[in-house]
């Protein structure tokens, strides 16, 4: 049987479950979404949709007695609908599906403390953190650590863990005394478990499940906790599929050899996971004796059966994305993913960078300021939201592409903290660096040398980066680009050169046509 069958199966299997318990069984159900990015529409192959997945949702309602609605985080930041409407559209519409309980992610921490304190005062869900300690702040009093639910009889406590802000928020938009996972996790678990007399404890987690730099993860989680039962998780985009262990595997040994069921839905609500407990069995049950499964979010869906209310609320903002989406500003000669770290698009990104960044120093030249050119850029891929297919392109697209606040920056700072950041980078797989570098790593991905302009990067000279205030400041793993000091600042987002750069190259009836040559590579001289 395939993987694409069992998936497409999942949702006609979902009554034959019942099978697995007695008549008189009483079950819980949980169903969990994570990082969904505003995504309102449906994608271009017909999965996600908040339509749709509120027909999901309701339809297991209609089959179960008990049913808990959970969101681990980023809910918000990636299309338009976020861009021009800052969470008006995304927040209610969570209302609206009724959710149960809600973590943030740290995407909505994008606007800044106080319009998230503004936003998330409007969530009906149970609002979790019980590691970000908001005392004193905009957000004080906004949230719980934990959360009891009592459902047939039992006691089921949900915890809220979020992710280590450092090098990953921006510290102007963010403002929390963060307590690291595992201990706090640990603690109030055996809080929940011994003192509180759950019979089940969930912990509800913005932390990641692949490891990518020293933050904690779902899986490091897991294997260092006694009392948590189940983690639903976020932000690293995840599929665990349970069709699959070999990829990303569900059951995760805990300090004691025990299982933990582990979840995740990938990303852009494409599923919806379905969790189902027999709260008639649970003494000495661990994470195997929870089924999961993964709900594929689709069209199959009939209009008629699509929330109505959530169809005349959601109008009026797309007409508005509607509008900017069918502008189109230029054309691309081959299909550009955004599937990975590297590629077209990132070596896209990064050489406007650079060319940018030029361009500006030209500016500066001219007003009389001295500045030699710029040597490399360096961009982050996570800044980097969707891809472009090979066809037009339209106005909409780059500004979902390109979606935050950020700002083209020229920097000056060392050889040795610019390799250092690349060591990082090479270690992940990967960032954007324009056409000029050349990152040279052995099979296991740690760094050898830095090329740029075919000699080998001087620790100790000087140079001039262009990138964005955003990995300037640190953030994404880029710790000692901090270490820059300011030569410029733009004054308009990214996207907005962006846009203009396209629509120039549309003037001039020429085609996008970025080269996708690997610029992070393996030493040849490796056996």
């Amino acid at each position: 049987m395939t993987h694409s069958f069992l998936i497409k199966a999942a949702v006609p299997m979902l009554g034959l479950a019942a099978l697995c318990f007695s008549a008189s069984a009483e079950k819980l159900v949980i169903l969990h979404t994570n990082d969904t990015h505003s995504t309102i529409e449906p994608a271009a192959d017909a999965t996600g949709g908040v339509l749709q997945r509120k027909a999901v949702i309701d339809s297991v309602r209609k089959a179960e007695k008990n049913v808990i609605t959970v969101d681990a985080g980023d809910m918000v930041q990636g299309s338009l609908y976020f861009k021009y409407f800052r969470g008006d559209v995304e927040y209610p519409l969570m209302n609206m599906m009724g959710y149960d309980v809600r973590i943030l992610g740290n995407h909505e921490f994008d606007n800044g403390m106080a319009d998230l304190a503004e936003k998330y005062k409007t969530v009906k869900a149970d609002r979790l953190s019980a590691n970000y300690n908001f005392d004193g702040t905009e957000l004080e009093g906004v949230f719980k650590p934990y959360v009891i639910k009592k459902v047939g009889g039992k006691k089921i406590g949900f915890i809220g863990l979020n992710i280590n802000p450092e090098s990953l928020i921006s510290e102007h938009c963010i403002d929390v005394d963060f307590k690291e996972i595992i201990p706090t996790a640990n603690d109030l678990a055996a809080y929940l478990k011994n003192k509180k007399k759950c019979d089940l404890v969930v912990a509800v987690t913005h932390i990641g499940y692949t490891k990518e730099n020293d933050k904690t993860t779902d899986v490091e989680l897991a294997n260092a906790s006694r009392d948590i039962d189940i983690i639903i998780g976020g932000h690293s985009h995840t599929l665990i599929d349970p069709a699959r262990p070999e990829v990303y595997p569900s059951l995760i040994p805990n300090a004691d050899g025990r299982p933990v069921r582990v979840a995740q839905t990938g990303k852009y609500g494409k599923y919806v996971g379905k969790i189902t407990i027999d709260l008639d069995n649970l003494k000495g049950a661990d994470g195997s004796n929870f089924d999961y499964e993964l709900i594929p979010v689709t069209d199959r869906f009939p209009d008629d059966a699509l929330d109505r209310k959530m169809k005349e609320f959601i109008e009026p903002y797309r007409h508005v994305v509607d509008s900017v989406n069918s502008r189109v500003i230029g054309k691309s000669v081959y299909d550009m993913s955004n599937d990975g770290r590297v590629g077209g698009l990132a070596n896209m990104t990064a050489d406007f960078g650079l060319w940018y960044a030029n361009h500006k120093a030209d500016s500066l030249r001219m007003s009389g300021i001295d500045i030699p050119r710029i040597d490399l850029s360096i961009m982050n891929v996570g800044g980097i939201r969707h891809g472009m297919p090979e066809g037009d392109i339209t106005e909409g697209q780059i500004l979902a592409t390109y979606p935050f606040s950020n700002y083209f920056e020229i920097v000056e700072l060392s050889g040795s903290d610019i390799i250092e950041a690349l060591r990082v980078a090479a270690k992940k797989g990967g960032e954007a660096v324009s056409h000029n570098v050349r990152v040279v790593t052995d099979k296991d991905r740690n760094l050898v040398r830095v090329v740029l302009d075919g000699k080998e990067m001087n620790p100790d000279r000087r140079y001039l980066l262009g990138t964005i205030n955003y990995v300037a400041e640190g953030n994404d793993d880029f710790r000692t680009l901090a270490n820059h000091r300011k030569i410029w600042k733009d004054s308009v987002e990214v996207a907005s050169p962006i846009l203009r750069w396209f629509e120039r190259q549309r003037e001039l009836g020429l085609p996008v046509s970025p080269d996708q040559t690997p610029r992070f590579v393996v030493d040849v001289n490796e056996d």
